[in-house]
């Protein structure tokens, strides 16, 4: 996976051993990914998230503590925007835009748009800027 066009989920999938099923509710049980049926957009997002599961997650999340699962499931949010654009593929798009993210990586405004938010920050915390100024403070001593 070099440039977003390789990333087709068939394809990933395939390469991981998962097999993508689809039914009512989206989850991910053994090897299989289970998503349900709507846009290109909308199953590349589900499918980023639910590969997460597969890749991080073991167990049955309905018999864990509710926090547990809450907590999985940010990480699988989290994961989700960079699967599904990754940051090495970013920074090869010069004065990148929501609409390039939504554009080349197939994911949808909002999706884009929080992906874009978490691109700017690392850039700006990478940069240094958001450190304050250090002012040397003269000691006096009596």
């Amino acid at each position: 996976m070099e440039k977003p066009e390789d990333l087709d989920m068939h394809t990933i999938a395939k390469k991981l051993g998962i097999q993508i099923v689809y039914k009512k509710k989206s989850f991910r049980f053994n090897n299989e990914i289970v998503l349900t049926k709507g846009t290109q957009q909308e199953e590349w997002m589900l499918f980023g998230h639910e590969t997460t599961h597969y890749i991080r997650h073991c167990g049955n999340q309905l018999n864990m503590h509710p926090l547990f699962r809450d907590l999985q499931e940010f990480q699988a949010n989290h994961f989700a925007y960079h699967f599904c654009v990754p940051t090495f593929m970013l920074e090869e798009i010069k004065g990148v835009t929501v609409h390039d993210i939504m554009n080349q990586f197939n994911v949808d405004f909002e999706f884009a748009l929080n992906r874009l938010e978490m691109f700017k920050n690392k850039l700006f915390f990478q940069s240094g800027y958001y450190l304050p100024s250090r002012k040397k403070i003269a000691v006096g001593t009596k």
